[in-house]
This record gives C-alpha cells, sequence and structure tokens, in this order.
C-alpha cells in the first residue's frame, strides 16, 4: 500500500477524533482551542490527501461545526435533520471506507441555511434600523466625550506647575514653530474657568462612568422582557437634558459637576443592552456582525465629529456652547427615534412582509422576550460568559484611557493647541469606525461561506483587536517626543481595536440570543469599571505631567489587553449555551437525541 495512502488515513483519524470531541466538554484539548486544530488540519489537506478526500470530509466538517453554533440561533432556517454530517461515509481510494455506513447522496452539496430568497439590505428595515442607532450612539458618545476637550478650556492656566525632579524625563518641548499651549486657552469674555489640578480633572472625567455602572443590568433586563426602543430613547433622551446642565453645574463647583456626570451616566447606562436587545429580536444570525458593528461604531464615529468640533466651538463660542449644541442633538434624535421604529418586525409598521417573514424564520423562538425569569445560577457558572466579561474588561481599560485622556495628552505632553488638539485626538476614532465597520461585513463572510465556524471568527477577530493595538501602544511609549510617530502609533493603535467590534463586543447574542441584552448589561457593567478607574489612575501617573508618568500609562494599558487576549482565546465560545435554550428547543434536542440513539 502507497505510503501516501497510510498518511491520509492517519490524517483522517485525527481529524475525525478532533469533530467527535468537537471540544464538548472544556472547548479545549488542553490549552490549545480544537476549533484552531481543525483549520490548521485542514490547511494540509492537499498535501496528505490528493484523491480529493480531504476536501468532501472538510467541507462537511465546517459545515458541522458552524451548524452547531447556529442551530439554536435560527432553528427554523436550519434543517434539524442535517444536526450531524456523517462522516465516516468518506471513501478511502481502495473503495473502502472508515465505517460501514454509506454516505447519503448529496451529504456535501446540500446547503446548511435553506436558499430562500433573503430580502436586500438596502433600504430595508433592519439596515434603516442600525442607521438610526448608528446615529444614535454617534451623539450618545459626543455626550459622553465632550468634557475631555472641553475640560482643556474649563481650566485656567494659572495653577502652579510642580517642579521638575532632575530624574525624572522632562515633557515634551514645544513642536517646531508651535506656539505656547497657554494661549490656546483664552475664552471669550464673560466664558469662566477653573483652577481643577490634574487629580480633580481626573475624578471629573471619571464621573460619568460611576453613574453607568448602575444601570447596565436593569436596563438590559428590562429591556428584554418589555423592548429595547422605550429604553435606548429615553437614556439619550435624560443624558441630553443633563448635558445642557453642565456649565451650571460647573459654576457651582467641581462637587455639583460630578454627581451632574454620574446622573448622566445612569441616563446613557442603559443604551448598549437595550441595542442588544433589539438586535435580538431584529438580526438574522448572518447578518449579526454587520448590523451590530454597524450600530454600535457610531461610537467611535461620535467621538471624530464631536472631539475637533468641540475644540473648534471652544475656541469660537466658549466651552458652554459645546454642551448646548451637543445636548440639542440628542433630543433631536430623540424625537426621530420614536417616531421611526419598533421594538420587533412583527409589529413595524413600514416593513415588507417578505423581511417580516425572513426576520422571523432565521432567528426563530430566540427572537422572543425572556420573561421574567432568569437561570441566574447556569450564569454565574458559565465559562464563555466569564470570558466575555473579563475580555471586555481589559480591553475598555485602553479604549478609556484614551477617549478620556488623550486630549490631555495632546496638550500636556505634546503642546498642540487647542483646534489641533481636537481633531488629532478624534483622529484614532476615525480608523476605528471605518476598521469595525469593515471588520463586521467580513466576519460575516467568512461564517456565511463557512470558512471559519462562529467560535473561530470570535477568537480571532477579539485576538487581532486587542494584542495589536497592545504593540503599537508599547510603541507610543517609545516614540518620545517625536510628533508624528506618536499620534501615527496612536492612531493605528484605536484603529486596528476596530477588530474586536465582531468578536467579544457581540458575543453576548452568539451564546444566548434570548438573554444578550442581560448580558451585555452585566458585561458592560464590569467592562465600566475601568471606565470609572483609568482616568482616575492616569490622574495619578500623571501628576507631574512628565514622560515618564505617560510611559506606565501606556504599558499598563497595553499588558491588560494582552492578557484579556489569552484569556478569549482559552475559554471564549460562540455556540448557545444550554441554558439559553427554550422550552421547545430542549424538547427538540432531547427528540433528536433520542433519534439518534435508537438508530
Amino acid at each position: 500500500m502507497p505510503l501516501w495512502v497510510h498518511l491520509e488515513r492517519v490524517w483522517l483519524c485525527c481529524l475525525c477524533c478532533l469533530d467527535c470531541l468537537d471540544c464538548s466538554n472544556s472547548g479545549h484539548l488542553g490549552l490549545v482551542p480544537c476549533s484552531y486544530l481543525k483549520p490548521l488540519l485542514l490547511s494540509v489537506c492537499p498535501l496528505l490527501s490528493p484523491t480529493g478526500t480531504w476536501f468532501r470530509l472538510s467541507s462537511s466538517l465546517i459545515k458541522r461545526q458552524t451548524h452547531a453554533e447556529l442551530h439554536h440561533h435560527s432553528p427554523s432556517a436550519v434543517n434539524p435533520s442535517r444536526a450531524s454530517v456523517t462522516l465516516s461515509a468518506m471513501p478511502l481510494p481502495n473503495d473502502n471506507s472508515i465505517n460501514t455506513a454509506p454516505l447519503d447522496e448529496g451529504e456535501d452539496t446540500e446547503p446548511l441555511i435553506d436558499n430562500d430568497p433573503i430580502p436586500p439590505q438596502c433600504c430595508s428595515a433592519r439596515l434603516n434600523l442600525a442607521f438610526l442607532m448608528f446615529c444614535g450612539f454617534s451623539v450618545v458618545y459626543g455626550l459622553r466625550v465632550n468634557l475631555s476637550v472641553a475640560m482643556v478650556a474649563m481650566v485656567n492656566t494659572t495653577e502652579p506647575k510642580p517642579a521638575l525632579n532632575s530624574s525624572v524625563v522632562s515633557a515634551c518641548p514645544l513642536p517646531p514653530g508651535g506656539d505656547n499651549s497657554s494661549d490656546s486657552f483664552h475664552q471669550p469674555a464673560g466664558i469662566p474657568q477653573y483652577p481643577w489640578d490634574s487629580e480633580t480633572q481626573g475624578w471629573l472625567l471619571g464621573a460619568f462612568f460611576f453613574g453607568y455602572l448602575c444601570t447596565q443590568i436593569p436596563g438590559g433586563y428590562l429591556s428584554g422582557h418589555y423592548g429595547g426602543s422605550i429604553f435606548l430613547g429615553v437614556g439619550v433622551l435624560v443624558t441630553a437634558f443633563l448635558t445642557l446642565l453642565t456649565p451650571l453645574a460647573a459654576q457651582m463647583g467641581s462637587h455639583w459637576l460630578f454627581a451632574l456626570r454620574a446622573l448622566e451616566g445612569f441616563g446613557e447606562g442603559v443604551t448598549f443592552p437595550a441595542m442588544m436587545s433589539m438586535w435580538a429580536r431584529w438580526a438574522p444570525p448572518l447578518e449579526r456582525s454587520r448590523l451590530i458593528t454597524l450600530s454600535g461604531s457610531g461610537g467611535n464615529f461620535g467621538a471624530f465629529i464631536v472631539l475637533p468640533l468641540t475644540g473648534l466651538i471652544s475656541q469660537s463660542l466658549g466651552w458652554p456652547a459645546v454642551f448646548y449644541l451637543c445636548g440639542g442633538a440628542g433630543c433631536l434624535w430623540t424625537v426621530v427615534w420614536f417616531i421611526f421604529v419598533s421594538d420587533d418586525p412583527r409589529t413595524h409598521c413600514r416593513i415588507s412582509k417578505e423581511e417580516r417573514d425572513y426576520i422571523i424564520k432565521s432567528i426563530g423562538s430566540q427572537g422572543t422576550g425572556h420573561g421574567w425569569s432568569m437561570p441566574l445560577l447556569s450564569m454565574s457558572m458559565s465559562v464563555p460568559l466569564w470570558a466575555i466579561i473579563i475580555t471586555q474588561m481589559c480591553s475598555n481599560w485602553s479604549y478609556y484611557t484614551l477617549l478620556t485622556s488623550l486630549p490631555t495628552y495632546m496638550d500636556n505632553v505634546m503642546h498642540f493647541d487647542l483646534k489641533s488638539n481636537g481633531f488629532l485626538s478624534a483622529l484614532p476614532y476615525l480608523g476605528g469606525w471605518l476598521m469595525s465597520m469593515l471588520s463586521g461585513v467580513v466576519a460575516d463572510s467568512l461564517i456565511e461561506r463557512e470558512v471559519f465556524s462562529v467560535t473561530v471568527v470570535r477568537k480571532l477577530f477579539t485576538l487581532l483587536g486587542l494584542m495589536l493595538p497592545a504593540a503599537f501602544l508599547v510603541a507610543v511609549s517609545f516614540s518620545g517626543c517625536n510628533h508624528i510617530l506618536a499620534v501615527t502609533f496612536l492612531t493605528l493603535s484605536t484603529t486596528l481595536g476596530g477588530f474586536t467590534a465582531p468578536g467579544v463586543y457581540i458575543n453576548q447574542i452568539d451564546i444566548a440570543p434570548r438573554y444578550a441584552g442581560f448580558l451585555m448589561g452585566i458585561s458592560n457593567t464590569f467592562g465600566t469599571i475601568p471606565g470609572v478607574l483609568a482616568p482616575i489612575v492616569t490622574g495619578y501617573f500623571t501628576e507631574g505631567h512628565t514622560m515618564a508618568g505617560w510611559m506606565k500609562v501606556f504599558w499598563v494599558a497595553a499588558g491588560i489587553n494582552m492578557g484579556g487576549a489569552l484569556v478569549y482565546t482559552i475559554f471564549g465560545s460562540g455556540k448557545i449555551q444550554p441554558w439559553a435554550n427554550t422550552e421547545d428547543e430542549r424538547a427538540e434536542i432531547e427528540k433528536e437525541r433520542s433519534r439518534s440513539i435508537s438508530t
């Protein structure tokens, strides 16, 4: 018997063993996820199986894994009879087989998802919903970050600078041809400025997240039961109204401004869980990545628009105008939201029948509310859920560090004027916005074409979105006072962070679609802790406005990013969890299991 025949049989046995394991118990073989070993074996298929057997088996295995992860997301769209693909029927070169079971006709050609006509996304109700959410989160992040740049104009320059110790690296000199940064703080006549030190500024920038922590879980729970549109709309409206009161609170004192910012966070905390609850009813499984990343990418787009506009408005009209304009935009968006949005495709008055039937059929019973009862004990012991929580916390540390403190870095270290400060602080978020939308489309394409399973796609994009930004954050710390390198590395870091958008940040809807809003509330609650701590820690590290302090800030953020990537690569999953199944799905699973045992 030729040597290549023996090699082929060894390869087939390895691949079938991995598929039978399918990591059904622990999800891993040692410390290496089996989902990564399969693609590795499949990549060497042509070398080990010149007969073509590799192609048929590879296709079957990918179909099987993708089917297992999408089956409960869309039970009516996936053919239940295809729950497992017969692997033993692959013929060997000598017309024998691994097993004696014959291969069903068309076993590898039958599509995993029924080939019913899919209504186009262009001008569809689900795309309109994604666009409205995109605009809404642009406003939400504008309301969140406007203080970061406005703070530069709100604080006067008469505070005495601390004497620099000779053993500490000094802050950077002015850029060639640059004016003293203190000139950029001049405000129109009658606009007040305040003597807040670095520590006070850190507390004010972090105050938003104290309130943001409180409403995530209640917002996710209630929006999963009643629907997310009312909570998303009211959350933005409350935050916008309170933003209009920011100049008055600042005039009354830093304690009043701290309390106001905390209340703004309290109102905005329900927005992301409400968004995820709505997509659990609106997003077909094969379109989740692009729809959710499009709507969520409004955050990066809002930061990109608001940060430079804040600098421009602060210099021309005075910093109070920033909060009046942002608050007014939020109120206006709320009116449009309540006019055009519905919680469920079944109740939407402008959706076509074809699109409504397609969404309902593809989502199935997972597109309904979860009721009042929740499997809290099972959730608390779910390893994939804890992987999402820890990874999101790690990713958010670097994100919130840059979101709240980058304008201060551009001012105190790089000495850019206020207009340049706003633009350069916004540039990374333009890249993050574009990357998140592009990666969402690519992720859906990889899943739809069965190149990778849902689990592999989520892990791949999360790994890229955490490790690459960490590398560039380290590079920033070594760029010193080179303005071009510092801005370039910061931009690349935030841009590549957009890879996580179709990764860990939408993973809740994979493992438990019905409870996606509630799980988003849980993960976002933990993920907001860095939003509270990062500005405060940054304020302590950079109290002397030294380069050494900022190096610590970037190194800490990079190290935390790497830790999150490791945790998610080992413990993450894209499969629906058993506790997330409906009663009908549990009965169907038991029926299929009994049928397979009897045969």
